[in-house]
């Protein structure tokens, strides 16, 4: 990102794609059970039976399944998430810096590199990891309570299951919404952090360290949600969709238009900011300062050779 840190040595790609993947995976942890009370809220309305179990709210939904099905339950799907965290935070946020510069033609980068660099990344992240979004997703939306068996038993097990069920391109449904989904998310999130960051940087707001990393992921995560909410709806009830159920993305989005009227489009908006938000700060905060501390790390061991 813009305004380096302590360290005069820029931090390398391997540096970047490595504390991008660890610090995703540990943001990930630690809010994975806002992002299945969001599944759970993005899916409800698929289910029209009156047995149906109704969630009200973020802490709702997380109570309602910690006492339905178990505390574990908030963290079905959670290898997925990780796998999923390696492949796309490694290679969209990881190589973003590098991707921009190729995009940069004068001294420094323009909001159109910036926006080529989230574009391309964010693609590229979703055609390597979706496998891994659509066996979180599944695993995450199941519940035992709306029949006697389980479709998956485990991560590994639903990829076996689709794979062979669904053919490999099961392992690849809905991945037209997710890459909307996830350019959004990723040019938004990117972008705005990395301006909001040299904003505050070269105004001299904030100095680039913490405070100024926390204010930054905080807006970007905010503008993203905005934005892609309605696409991450569309994208969570294709994905975890029954073979047949939809015909495709704009007959999924239609029926939900009709069936639900427009604020289906938001449903889950609130665990969604408040799990993008999070992920945002733990993330980036833990991204910058691995940075640093590597390539602190890195040039210690040089002067002592």
């Amino acid at each position: 990102m813009v305004g380096h840190t302590a360290s005069d040595v820029p931090p390398t790609m391997a540096v970047k794609i490595f504390s991008a993947g660890v610090a995703a995976c540990v943001a990930d942890i630690i809010t994975f059970p806002l992002d299945t009370a969001k599944v759970r809220l993005q899916i409800q309305g698929e289910c029209l039976t009156s047995s149906a179990i109704r969630y009200k709210g973020v802490l709702g939904t997380i109570i309602t399944l910690a006492k339905t099905e178990g505390p574990v339950k908030l963290y079905s799907g959670l290898p997925a998430g990780l796998q999923r965290q390696i492949s796309f935070a490694s290679l969209r946020i990881g190589l973003y810096d590098t991707v921009q510069e190729f995009f940069t033609t004068g001294k420094e980068a323009s909001l159109g590199s910036k926006i080529s660099a989230g574009l391309t990344t964010g693609g590229v992240a979703v055609f390597i990891g979706q496998p891994t979004e659509v066996v979180k997703v599944r695993l995450q939306a199941q519940s035992h309570l709306h029949g006697p068996k389980p479709r998956y038993t485990g991560t590994y097990n639903a990829y076996r299951i689709i794979a062979t069920t669904e053919g490999l391109t099961g392992l690849w449904k809905g991945t037209t919404p997710n890459l909307t989904r996830n350019v959004i998310i990723n040019c938004t999130e990117l972008v705005t952090y990395d301006l909001m960051k040299e904003a505050l940087v070269k105004n001299k707001l904030l100095a680039d360290d913490v405070p100024c990393h926390f204010v930054s992921a905080v807006v970007a995560g905010f503008c993203t949600t905005v934005l892609s909410s309605p696409v991450d709806v569309v994208k969570t009830r294709f994905v975890n969709s029954s073979p047949g159920q939809y015909t495709s993305v704009p007959n999924c989005a239609m029926m939900m238009l009709t069936r639900e009227g427009p604020s289906a489009f938001f449903k889950g908006f609130v665990p969604s900011f408040l799990r993008l938000g999070s992920w945002n700060i733990i993330m980036f905060v833990c991204f910058e300062q691995l940075k640093q501390e590597l390539m602190k790390s890195r040039h210690t061991m040089d002067c002592a050779t």
